[in-house]
């Protein structure tokens, strides 16, 4: 049985992750109105997509475990960028975020000696260190670029190759 305090803590992280779906999703919509960036555009839907399967394992996780996992309402997210350049530096500071907020889900879970959410816990770990580094190498990519059009034309067709995150 989960604890009152070990499940607040994890709807907290359920809405985290449905949001970063958000956040992803209205990314997507920005960037498929910019021009030729149509694999940017796949990459966004893709890692929306991962978001919404994050939050859904939560989602079985608590309510497996005996708890409650309440479904939230999502915060508007921003819906324009200054540049793809501005889109993926926020990507990584929302990953770092995200980083933190699972760290101390992991906290919780050691001091309530729940280990086995402390056990569930840990593909999340995993997985955000992935999504650190992946974010991170796309930023220093987009910065080595600066604005050559031609640069970014080759990253387009980089981010192709770019896995988005960790199959289960």
């Amino acid at each position: 049985m989960i604890s009152k305090r070990m499940n607040e803590a994890l709807n907290e992280q359920i809405k985290i992750e449905g949001q970063s779906s958000m956040v992803y999703l209205a990314m997507a919509s920005w960037a498929e109105i910019q021009p030729g960036i149509d694999n940017v555009v796949s990459f966004f839907y893709r890692h929306s997509d991962e978001e919404r399967e994050h939050m859904l394992k939560l989602i079985h996780f608590v309510n497996e475990r005996g708890g409650f996992a309440m479904i939230p309402a999502f915060e508007q997210p921003t819906l324009t960028y200054p540049s793809i350049n501005h889109a993926f530096k926020e990507l990584l500071e929302h990953e770092m975020m995200v980083s933190k907020s699972i760290n101390n889900l992991v906290d919780i879970s050691l001091q309530e000696k729940d280990y086995a959410t402390h056990n569930f816990l840990q593909w999340y770990v995993a997985e955000q260190i992935e999504e650190e580094a992946l974010a991170r190498t796309l930023n220093d990519k987009l910065e080595l670029i600066g604005d050559d059009k031609g640069g970014l034309y080759l990253f387009d067709k980089d981010i192709l190759t770019v896995s988005v995150g960790t199959e289960e």
